[in-house]
């Protein structure tokens, strides 16, 4: 296939709307070269998400009982596994992308930042629609009622992905400098499952570690999902500044550590 992605910019687009334009012509060369031009592979950016959380909640189901804690089991997994599904999508179809890439870089409309835009944006898409259509499913199976409150889902969910988008800078900025991140960093998302809270609740966690436990941020954006889901009869935990604060000092120190990206991969 080749390097040039479709048209990026129409002619006399400035400013935010060019760049938009090209984030979005990414994001369809990328559809195209993951799944084809043909058929139902775009329907697999949904799929592949939709597929693996519905296995999950299906074998909980069956190992485990219906309630925990006073609390089904069903949406409580779905909504961690879900957030630990977008949060390693994230991280792992960023640290390749200029690797995979590297020839549209040759364009000089096309920037960096633009190849991780369309690689997080195309992800985040892809999980937020697999997030809803699990929802109708179990929903439809009464596994789980309508939201409590819309706002603190979607507030945790934007959160979640912005501290996913940091992580994701920061990693594959590291993984330029260091070869050997790029061996260690799947490894190092194992460690978001106990960190995520994706399995359990921070009101599970005994009073004494609470605190501490309190003091990660992806916790907070789980929390806050799980809050407007459940409402008000389920303890949860959560402070969404705090999230923000951690998020967007993520995602400045991952900026910061891309920047120059472009100059180290054309001295190679």
């Amino acid at each position: 296939m080749s390097a040039t992605p479709p048209s990026t910019a129409l002619p006399g687009q400035t400013g935010p709307l060019r760049h938009l334009s090209i984030v979005r012509a990414l994001m369809l060369r990328e559809l195209i070269t993951r799944y084809g031009r043909e058929g139902l592979g775009f329907l697999w950016v949904i799929g592949e998400p939709l597929v693996f959380c519905l296995g999950v909640v299906l074998m909980w189901n069956l190992i485990r009982p219906e309630y925990e804690h006073g609390i089904r089991l069903g949406p409580m997994v779905m909504t961690g596994y879900m957030a630990l599904l977008l949060l390693r999508h994230q991280i792992s179809f960023s640290l390749s992308a200029l690797q995979a890439n590297t020839g549209l870089l040759h364009h000089r409309a096309i920037a960096v930042l633009h190849i991780y835009a369309a690689r997080n944006a195309l992800e985040f898409l892809g999980t937020t629609a697999a997030f809803m259509v699990v929802y109708l499913l179990l929903g439809f199976l009464g596994e789980v009622s309508p939201p409590h409150d819309w706002g603190l889902v979607l507030g945790g969910w934007l959160l979640l992905a912005l501290i996913g988008l940091g992580l994701a800078l920061i990693f594959s900025a590291l993984a330029q400098r260091f070869a050997f991140m790029e061996r260690i960093v799947p490894l190092l998302t194992y460690a978001l499952i106990p960190m995520s809270g994706a399995f359990f609740m921070a009101s599970w966690v005994p009073p004494a570690w609470r605190e501490a436990y309190l003091l990660i941020p992806l916790p907070h954006a789980v929390e806050m999902i799980r809050a407007g889901v459940f409402g008000p009869f389920v303890e949860t935990h959560y402070d969404g500044l705090y999230a923000l604060g951690w998020g967007l000092g993520l995602t400045l120190l991952g900026l910061l550590l891309i920047a120059g990206a472009r100059d180290r991969i054309e001295a190679e």
